[in-house]
């Protein structure tokens, strides 16, 4: 990912006593919009999970970004979709 100009951020997972782990970047990608919110036209998220939709709401009031948001149509909250300005359903097509 590094080589075709992504920023590449890891985070390590947090393993409970129960032996499960849970690895959430939620804040990381939260404080990497509000950063990049101010110098862009479009705030771009690959999500389905509807904590987001108070950010997008938040960086399209304050500094009048589009957001468009990818999601699995039946794994996307609702109150992300009505959010952002666009919502892409990612289907089979879009998978490889």
């Amino acid at each position: 990912m590094r080589h075709i100009g992504f920023d590449v951020k890891l985070k390590p997972f947090i393993e409970r006593s129960d032996g499960s782990a849970k690895g959430d970047w939620d804040v990381g990608i939260t404080i990497d919009v509000l950063e990049a919110a101010p110098n862009v036209d479009e705030i771009i998220l690959l999500s389905g999970d509807g904590d987001f939709a108070i950010l997008l709401d938040k960086v399209a009031q304050k500094y009048n970004c589009k957001t468009t948001v990818y999601g699995v149509d039946a794994l996307t909250a609702n109150g992300l979709i009505h959010s952002a300005s666009k919502f892409i359903p990612i289907t089979t097509k879009q998978l490889i």
